[in-house]
């Protein structure tokens, strides 16, 4: 009975939680007074500085700033594998900063989406297993009509059965966000996301990353494909960035300061040039 009331009230808070997200009540992920540093004595790199960040369900944000600025740092503070010197993270409402290192690996299987610049897909895998492998790891059972809509959602029907090496680096990057979104997490945190693609395939990449945000959709019904997930975009290219709503830019090891693109990159670009000289 105990062990049954246990798992009764921790279900109960989950919904709660994913109801209050859904509500606006809650930030999809928050950071707050982070500090990290690399090295010891003369070689300290204090890489950030009381670094705030907040994002609510459903945004579309970008991060930029120098190479060395802290940006990757930040997402592998954020996606749980490292730990913070100071400060504290929140994704969904649970403090990450705060878990075991199992308990992370877990909750980063079901609330955290990542996708890195070298894709990180398993050769020996097709496609369907790719996309799949977070919740198999959790020991769960895939849902096969979520895996059938993100392929069509992400052109890659006829795809299924084809393995990584029989792909083009496009192809493969929406191998990638399908596997990020498929259990419908929080957050979804992009590294350099367009790094290996050509200048074509990134700009598909953009469009794609707005379609599935919702910003493409003409009213309210439209929008109801959109998924749900906030995302976090790294990145050092202002035409990139300019496919989120909002980019903030790091210095100094915190947010120096933020604007609205806007969908211009010129717009991107000149304040980028104002904030770093």
């Amino acid at each position: 009975m105990i062990v049954e009331s246990l798992a009764a009230a921790a279900l109960y808070e989950a919904v709660c939680t994913r109801e209050k997200m859904m509500d606006g009540k809650m930030n999809a992920l928050k950071a707050t007074g982070l500090a990290h540093a690399y090295g010891k004595g003369a070689a300290r790199v204090d890489v950030l500085k009381n670094f705030d960040l907040e994002l609510v369900p459903g945004a579309f944000e970008a991060l930029m700033g120098p190479s060395g600025s802290g940006k990757s740092t930040f997402l592998h503070l954020a996606a749980g594998l490292i730990t913070p010197a100071a400060g504290k993270i929140e994704i969904g409402g649970t403090e990450v900063t705060a878990l075991s290192d199992g308990a992370a690996a877990k909750f980063r299987r079901r609330h955290v989406g990542v996708v890195f610049q070298s894709f990180n897909l398993l050769d020996a895998l097709t496609v369907a297993e790719n996309i799949v492998l977070p919740v198999k790891l959790d020991h769960g059972r895939p849902d096969r009509a979520r895996l059938a809509s993100l392929i069509a959602k992400l052109g890659l029907e006829g795809k299924e059965a084809r393995r990584p090496p029989e792909l083009s680096g496009g192809e493969r990057q929406r191998v990638a966000i399908a596997r990020a979104l498929f259990a419908q997490p929080d957050v979804i945190l992009a590294d350099e996301p367009t790094g290996n693609l050509d200048a074509a395939a990134s700009r598909s990449f953009c469009a794609l990353l707005k379609e599935l945000n919702g910003q493409d959709a003409r009213s309210p019904s439209e929008n109801t494909h959109a998924e749900k997930s906030a995302i976090l975009l790294v990145t050092h290219d202002p035409v990139v960035a300019a496919a989120a709503t909002k980019v903030h830019f790091l210095k100094e090891g915190r947010i120096a300061a933020s604007c609205e693109t806007e969908g211009d990159a010129e717009k991107v670009s000149a304040k980028y040039l104002e904030v770093y000289g």
